[in-house]
């Protein structure tokens, strides 16, 4: 009797909703559920999670809480959260559920910036379908944390007119970003000037009944952010502190700056001072190695030195080393920084910055070497202890062939990330071009809704390249970002609807 009374009156109301909400949005439905049996497989296929060089350091920090002087902690504090579990595969579950959550922040908010619904689509599709960005999440490693705080922060960032507890929210984000990779600090800066810069919605506040207080308002809701993403920072600051008698967050600022002028650095031309010209490479740039053996191959000038690399000495020393070589060569200084910029946007993947990194972005074949260095040895330790168990990455077929198979294919080419950068550019010129202007995108007035996602973007691809080096996993974060920006430009060259007159999100 109760079965008929149920059939008669239909699915219960949360039912329909759903039917009626996966209807509407058939195409990120589908990406979503093919994204997410594509990380059943690479969990299924490499148990419990795939290893890192930097994983050992993660878990040794982790375990012993303790501030590094070469990656802040922030990772590892994640990694702790999660220790009760004593489950690598936890973890790596985890990172996918963040992957997957970074493509529905993508679609939603550019859905509703009313883009259009297939370029909604368009933009989620590499986060939840690049098998390197798979790979990314199943690689114990900070980036796939990274990049959903920046994207989350970004995302609030473009609501209407967001307030303090808004603008509070984006600082925490910013602050747990860059504690999880310092090269989130540059944004903070960029989320900073675009809420003191941007204004209501829409055509017009007058129009919308939406208008803001004036600057004062904008000042106080950046000065919120900003308050919100220091008080974290300096309180690491002052753990770090603490712990080695040394300001800021890590210890090798002016190691990394050397190994990226190393690239072109010309003592002849520099003449450096003698405690400074210990630190030159007689062989001329095109015949050194690559930026990251002067951090840690034997042979580096700097890792020749007494002591280890990253004492406050050494890195005061390395850092002065570097300033000189970028004022002395500017222009070769710049050369180097787009050389490596390049990288990013090449069509294949050639190999770098060597074969052994390389392939740890590969689904492997077979089981990855074990670590013979010395602090990674500790952290193998240190994993078993988390795990409470074995943690060696077993390979289990067929799993981990569907996804060699598909890393083979699936991928966005370097190439095609440079053209979706360009696509906010070619929609700005073509708008302008338009009759009357053409339609005014949802950023506020004077200030286009695709230059955040586009500035950040661009933030996380230049800043490695300019302090540090290319790396392929660097690349991942921008993608989102990228796409959102290129998803909501094209939204501003269809004709612009009044505020009385919204299109609904789909």
């Amino acid at each position: 009797m109760r079965r008929a009374r149920l059939w008669r009156t239909g699915p219960p109301p949360w039912l329909r909703e759903a039917a009626r909400q996966t209807t509407r949005h058939r195409w990120f439905a589908a990406l979503l559920a093919v994204g997410t049996a594509l990380r059943a497989a690479a969990m299924l296929g490499y148990r419990p999670a795939l290893w890192f060089p930097d994983t050992y350091t993660y878990v040794v920090t982790a375990m012993r809480p303790r501030p590094d002087l070469v990656r802040p902690a922030g990772y590892s504090m994640f990694l702790r959260l999660l220790e009760p579990l004593h489950s690598f595969a936890a973890v790596a579950f985890v990172q996918h559920l963040l992957g997957l959550a970074t493509g529905a922040l993508v679609y939603l908010t550019a859905r509703r910036l009313r883009a259009p619904a297939w370029a909604a689509a368009l933009a989620c599709a590499p986060v939840l379908l690049d098998a390197y960005q798979i790979e990314l999440e199943h690689l114990l490693v900070s980036d796939t944390l990274f990049m959903f705080l920046v994207t989350a922060a970004v995302c609030l960032a473009l609501a209407g007119g967001p307030g303090p507890r808004t603008a509070g929210a984006i600082g925490l984000l910013l602050a747990a970003a860059t504690l999880t990779r310092t090269v989130g600090l540059p944004l903070i800066a960029v989320l900073a000037v675009w809420l003191l810069l941007r204004r209501p919605s829409g055509r017009g506040a007058a129009e919308c009944g939406e208008r803001e207080s004036g600057r004062r308002a904008r000042a106080v809701r950046a000065g919120v952010m900003l308050a919100a993403a220091a008080i974290p920072i300096l309180a690491y600051g002052g753990w770090f502190y603490a712990t080695y008698q040394r300001v800021g967050i890590v210890g090798a600022n002016g190691v990394f700056l050397y190994a990226r002028t190393m690239a072109f650095a010309d003592c002849a031309r520099m003449a450096p001072p003698p405690d400074l010209a210990v630190l030159c490479d007689p062989r001329p740039p095109h015949r050194r190695p690559p930026s990251q053996d002067y951090i840690w191959s034997a042979d580096s000038p700097l890792v020749r030195l007494p002591g280890i690399t990253f004492t406050r000495e050494a890195d005061s020393l390395a850092g002065r080393f570097a300033v000189l070589a970028v004022t002395s060569q500017p222009v070769d200084y710049a050369g180097a920084v787009l050389t490596e910029l390049a990288r990013t946007f090449t069509w294949d993947r050639p190999v770098y910055p060597d074969a052994d990194i390389y392939g740890r972005y590969e689904f492997p074949s077979r089981p990855q070497p074990s670590p013979d260095r010395e602090p990674a040895l500790l952290g193998v330790e240190l994993a078993r202890v988390y795990e409470e168990g074995d943690i060696e990455t077993r390979i289990v077929e067929p799993f981990a062939g569907w996804m060699r198979a598909y890393q083979d294919v699936a991928r966005l080419p370097g190439t095609l990330l440079l053209a979706v950068l360009l696509v906010p550019l070619a929609a700005t010129a073509v708008r302008r071009r338009a009759p009357r202007g053409g339609a005014r995108g949802p950023g506020g007035r004077g200030l286009a809704a695709w230059a955040l996602p586009w500035t950040v973007a661009w933030t996380l691809l230049v800043t490695p390249a300019a302090v540090a080096e290319f790396d392929y996993r660097y690349v991942l974060p921008a993608v989102p970002l990228a796409c959102l920006a290129a998803a909501v430009s094209v939204r501003g060259l269809t004709p612009g609807l009044g505020c009385g007159r919204r299109t609904p999100a789909r």
